[in-house]
């Protein structure tokens, strides 16, 4: 076999230098085979010469699984690590399970699209190696392939997914995750991010060919000659802004307004593309934080990528907009399809907003834009607003209130886009979803959360409050005494453990004796307990959970008898235990720092009693 210029003698040295573990040695040698990235080869080389057993059993002995937001990993070289390697046998696997499907894949073909990470240590970026050989390994096999020619949110690709009728998408990208990592996203033919049983299908099929077909699969110049890639860019992007014209309703009185936005890409790929949609919207381009709006791997300016990190990371984006006396910062995560909002408030600084509060502002103007072109209460029986379960209750509080329909999911936004696909072929219509992690989805036209059209309607009806005399914080607090206060805690502790996070949850289920969750929080009874990793609801009659049983990550939620709910959860994407409480007060109740000391007190609780954070050696989150 080829080894990419490198001397053959050099895998008989490596056999020589045997781990003394024989499965070990056999993923040494698979690897040295199979992988023709000079710098990754590089690094398995130096492990084995160093003797560092460990390092390589974790980087060669396991593999990558679909989790919320597909495989998601650091980048270098190991077969649970993103890179070339890996990425061809993920693709592999997705062509041999998308055969096997669909009668007509090689005429419709997948959407490939990209954002701006890259790792120069071990030759990964998103768009010169990872989506290109992902395209390569199609084009091998005659499968048409519509590669962006440059980067995009990551919302484009399921959206380009419905609109070119293809198979299937992928997108590579791991989001707001940290700089030293990288993911690959697969949407289904619905335009949603792929779920049971697709997910552990494709699995299969990927560990049914782990070495390269051929050396086709290596070869980025396909992308360039193949009459069978095209290039998406210009169409969808212009399709997808004439769309979004669609959440537009006072385009005149956006042209018209003082109101004034910062906005910051975080060093990805938003800029350009928040700038298209507030024309389309009829603003003025936001005023971009100059340090942040180029693409940057290293995201050069900010402590972590994550917008939902809140002011500590929003720093730049808030100096500018006082400069420019700017009221409304808005900050795209990434790959734009998350979004951070922050409100100048009179007189104490700036408000920046959970994503559990902004999807109160968002369901609130998404329902009253509705009901001005649908002004019969009997319509509001056709539409939907759909949430995760581990986020606020407050669109139950408008619809129960208001008589349209609202449903909740597991947590991700898979959940969310195959419900919205499989409501629309009922004739519903679902006008707005979220999830608290500052995911939001206005409308139904893509399938997945987005950044880039959530940005433009927050500052519409920004602009809308301010034209009556309104800024978001007092709208939101008009929301709270209609509907009642929802005030929630989320938050995490780190764990880079997972034995730990398996004896924490086993001890959470065994709290009493064995079977036995725990029956208080803090002293306050817990009256019903969820655990949807393993089925059981004592809420239902037949003690099974209605949400789909979910066991590859934990999930146990407890209802207390003070009306505090409160979850906690492993993370899909990153070595992080989740907690999430709230408590949903009637409307009219408005002693809002009684509910914010008890909620207090019974977070600080969950989180010290059932998590141990001191005992597990737990890394409690820096605010």
């Amino acid at each position: 076999m080829d080894n990419n210029g490198l001397d053959g003698d050099l895998n008989a040295n490596v056999r020589c230098q045997r781990t003394g573990d024989p499965k070990l040695d056999k993923a040494v040698q698979h690897w040295l085979a199979w992988d023709r990235n000079q710098w990754t080869r590089a690094q398995v080389e130096s492990l084995v010469g160093a003797g560092r057993v460990d390092d390589l059993s974790r980087r060669l002995c396991s593999r990558m699984s679909f989790g919320t937001a597909g495989l998601r990993a650091p980048m270098g070289a190991g077969f649970n690590r993103i890179n070339d390697l890996t990425v061809i046998q993920s693709t592999q696997g997705l062509y041999s399970y998308l055969c096997r499907y669909f009668a007509d894949f090689s005429s419709r073909g997948v959407v490939v699209g990209f954002d701006t990470r890259g790792q120069e240590e071990s030759g990964c970026s998103s768009h010169r190696w990872l989506a290109k050989l992902t395209a390569a390994v199609l084009l091998s096999r005659d499968v048409p392939v519509h590669l962006f020619s440059s980067f995009v949110p990551t919302p484009y690709v399921p959206y380009a997914v419905k609109k070119l009728r293809a198979a299937a998408g992928v997108m590579i990208t791991a989001s707001h995750n940290p700089k030293e990592d990288n993911g690959y996203k697969v949407y289904w033919c619905n335009g949603a991010q792929i779920a049971s049983p697709h997910d552990k299908e494709i699995l299969r099929c990927i560990e049914e060919q782990l070495e390269p077909w051929s050396a086709s699969c290596w070869d980025v110049g396909l992308v360039d000659r193949c009459s069978l890639r095209t290039d998406p860019l210009t169409q969808i992007n212009s399709c997808y802004m004439d769309e979004l014209a669609s959440l537009c309703f006072h385009r005149d009185l956006n042209s018209s307004s003082p109101l004034k936005f910062v906005h910051s890409s975080f060093h990805g790929v938003g800029h350009a593309f928040v700038q298209q949609a507030f024309r389309v919207f009829g603003f003025p381009p936001p005023i971009a934080v100059p340090e942040q709006k180029d693409p940057d791997p290293n995201f050069s300016s900010v402590r972590c990528p994550n917008p939902e990190e809140g002011e500590s990371v929003l720093e730049l984006s808030l100096l500018l907009a006082e400069r420019e006396n700017a009221r409304v910062v808005l900050a795209t995560d990434p790959d734009a399809d998350r979004l951070a909002v922050a409100e100048k408030s009179d007189g104490c600084g700036w408000k920046v907003f959970t994503g559990n509060e902004m999807a109160a502002l968002l369901g609130w103007w998404m329902f009253f834009t509705w009901k001005e072109n649908h002004p019969e209460p009997a319509d509001a029986q056709s539409i939907y607003m759909l949430a995760t379960t581990v986020s606020s209750k407050i669109l139950q509080a408008f619809a129960r209130i208001e008589g349209f329909h609202f449903e909740e999911t597991l947590p991700g936004f898979k959940w969310i886009g195959n419900r919205i696909h499989e409501l629309s072929k009922t004739g519903s219509r679902v006008i707005f979803s979220f999830e608290e992690s500052i995911g939001f989805l206005c409308g139904d036209t893509v399938l997945d959360k987005d950044g880039v059209s959530s940005a433009a309607v927050v500052a519409e009806m920004a602009a809308y409050l301010h034209n009556k005399n309104l800024s978001l914080i007092q709208q939101l607090h008009n929301i709270y005494q209609t509907y009642g206060y929802h005030v929630s805690k989320t938050s995490y502790v780190v764990c880079n453990d997972p034995p730990t996070i398996q004896r924490i949850f086993s001890r959470i289920r065994n709290f009493d004796g064995s079977g036995s969750y725990p029956k208080t929080c803090g002293g306050v009874q817990i009256v019903h307990v969820r655990d949807v990793t393993t089925g059981y609801d004592s809420s239902q009659p037949d003690l099974r959970s209605v949400l789909p049983v979910s066991r590859s990550s934990h999930m146990i939620t407890f209802t207390l008898k003070n009306g505090v709910v409160a979850t906690l959860r492993t993370s899909g994407t990153e070595p992080k235990i989740k907690y999430y409480t709230e408590f949903c007060a009637a409307p009219g109740q408005r002693s809002v720092s009684t509910l914010e000391e008890e909620l207090r007190k019974v977070t600080t609780a969950l989180v010290d009693e059932f998590l141990e954070p001191e005992k597990n050696s737990l890394i409690r989150r820096l605010v």
